[in-house]
């Protein structure tokens, strides 16, 4: 029994480490160091998302920090599933360490990005109708007011309550809360300018990543 107790601690403590390890590669800074566009926390906004990259005017580099800030999520996750056999508990916390990770990278001195593509694969990875939701929501907010920022901020609102009412476990709907409520406090500079009416829309000239 004690034996069994300390391989879940282990498994936890590998999955919670392990997670933020993996969410805290800056994927954004690598590739425009390596990519020749120099460092990103000096273009734009200074963020290292894949949309403060996409003004290095390198779309090339600008996906692969999308896909590598959002695979990040999805592994951690998918990894946490294989050790924990799928303990809902254990896979929350990693995807919520990882997403904690991208945020707050020790690696940065804990000044990382906004969040916005490691709670899609993070969501993705854990409960994926609730991020095919979050992304058809995204999708349709952005359409209508051609607003990066509000889009994520709307996504990330409703994805708690898409978890409820498609019956995922409480550890994830408590995972949801959790991203959300650090969206909304990065995008805190976002949200006085929507507040203002001076959020750019997109396909404009922008001064903060969305």
């Amino acid at each position: 029994m004690q034996d069994l107790a300390q391989a879940a601690y282990l498994t936890l403590a590998i999955a919670v480490v392990g997670g933020y390890l993996l969410g805290s590669i800056p994927f954004g800074l690598i590739a425009t160091r390596l990519g020749g566009a120099g460092d990103i926390r000096k273009i734009g906004s200074g963020n290292i998302g894949a949309t403060n990259v996409l003004r290095s005017g390198r779309k090339d580099l600008a996906a692969i920090t999308l896909l590598g800030d959002g695979g990040k999520g999805a592994l951690a996750v998918g990894l946490a599933h294989l050790l924990s056999h799928g303990n809902p508990v254990v896979v929350a916390l990693a995807g919520a360490s990882a997403f904690a990770g991208h945020i707050f990278p020790v690696w940065l001195k804990f000044n990382g990005g906004k969040g916005v593509a490691t709670f899609y694969g993070v969501l993705l990875a854990a409960c994926w109708p609730v991020g095919v939701l979050a992304a058809v929501t995204w999708l349709a907010v952005a359409a209508l007011f051609r607003i990066s920022s509000l889009a994520a901020l709307v996504a990330a609102a409703f994805a708690a309550p898409f978890a409820l009412a498609t019956d995922r476990p409480y550890p994830f709907v408590a995972l949801c809360l959790f991203m959300a409520v650090l969206i909304f406090i990065r995008h805190k500079d976002n949200i006085g300018r929507l507040l203002k009416g001076q959020e750019p829309r997109i396909g404009k000239k922008k001064t903060e990543d969305a």
